[in-house]
């Protein structure tokens, strides 16, 4: 059994911070766009021809709401496509007159379909579903080295999985007596540290690739030295009190703390963050609230990280004749813009931070922003 069957699944995961440069490429591409966010499971007997008529009906809604039919059927042919992929499954593909500009699945569910024809690409909901996921690293350390896999909090299987250290000779000490004790002991030790410092640089790379968390577990002298090398990086490091690459993955303490571990981590950013945006409004200081407020601090290039609720920002309108250089891409100045779409947007185009939170975190208003400086 993997070491991470079992573990996801039932717990809720807090929202995490989600770099929007990932999105700039999109939000280059000139518009309108076809965006559809759709369910595509297909785990049950019937999945296939309900996948089917799924994408039938987005094609169809596309349609109505005057979509380009050359950009209907390029949205319409990439949603065909099975994703080999345990259940749940959610797809967003956004296409303009070039194409499909932005694929990507989450295995989070979905409401509803949300199909939309417009100026701009509608990727709150994917914002949303995919802010759930967090990417950490687990790495299951011994005096030979460790196991490292790096794994996304919504997908069982890791991502990738790789083995450092390996030095086995004179890895286990052995009891003779006089100098030669000293010296084999002394060996031994300089073996444990060279494979701990493998996996420790094993970990290096994978925190340099924007991996945010690690869990180690495994022997604890093993993991002490590979903790202590980790000290100056900026992920967070967690050592778990369960587990090791002895222990066979069924092992339901080690599921749990994995479990406990990602939780905490997720809690304490979320609070963190809003414990800061609290600050911040007793005081006056860096913070806009309010979508035309936080427009107004994108034209000034204040905002660090957009905190939004999705939802509530839908049922604001935006209009960039109001905020001049309002950076969202090329849309007509005096059309109304669905404001969770026209904040993804900046935040993407100027590379901030989003982070989804819920309506009463942020003083009632739909969206608030944390800004490098005042002014």
């Amino acid at each position: 059994m993997h070491p991470l069957k079992g573990v996801f699944g039932h717990t809720r995961w807090v929202p995490e911070i989600m770099d929007a440069s990932r999105l700039s490429t999109v939000f280059q591409a000139d518009g309108p766009f076809a965006t559809v966010t759709l369910d595509v499971s297909h785990d049950s007997e019937s999945g296939a021809h309900e996948h089917e008529l799924r994408v039938r009906a987005a094609g169809e809604q596309l349609v109505e709401q005057g979509a380009d039919g050359a950009v209907v059927e390029a949205v319409t042919a990439r949603l065909s496509e099975l994703v080999d992929e345990p259940a749940p499954v959610t797809r967003t593909v956004v296409a303009n007159a070039g194409g499909v500009v932005f694929d990507e699945v989450v295995h989070q569910r979905i409401d509803a379909t949300a199909v939309h024809w417009g100026p701009l690409p509608d990727l709150s909901r994917w914002v949303e579903a995919a802010e759930r996921n967090v990417r950490f690293a687990l790495a299951l350390v011994d005096h030979e080295g460790g196991d490292v896999a790096v794994y996304q909090s919504d997908v069982p299987e890791p991502e990738s999985e790789t083995s450092a250290g390996g030095e086995t000779t004179h890895v286990h000490k052995v009891p003779v007596g006089g100098w030669s004790a000293l010296r084999y002991q002394h060996e031994t030790e300089n073996v444990w540290s060279r494979n701990a410092d493998a996996v420790a640089d094993e970990l290096d790379s994978v925190i340099k690739s924007g991996v945010p968390l690690v869990l180690l577990a495994g022997d604890p002298r093993s993991v002490a030295q590979v903790e202590n090398r980790l000290s100056n990086q900026r992920a967070t490091v967690v050592r778990l009190e369960s587990g090791g690459r002895a222990e066979d993955g069924g092992d339901e303490a080690q599921q749990q703390a994995i479990r406990e571990a990602l939780l905490e981590y997720t809690v304490a950013r979320r609070l963190e963050l809003s414990h800061d945006l609290k600050d911040r409004l007793g005081q006056d200081n860096a913070v806009a609230t309010g979508a035309r407020d936080i427009a107004d601090a994108f034209v000034k290039g204040q905002v660090d990280t957009l905190l939004v609720d999705p939802g509530a920002a839908r049922e604001v309108e935006l209009f960039v004749r109001d905020h001049p250089g309002f950076d969202v891409g090329d849309v007509p100045a005096d059309q109304p813009l669905r404001a969770d779409q026209a904040l993804v947007a900046a935040a993407a185009r100027t590379g901030a931070n989003i982070v989804v939170m819920p309506r009463s975190s942020l003083g009632g208003a739909p969206a608030a922003a944390l800004l490098r400086w005042n002014g």
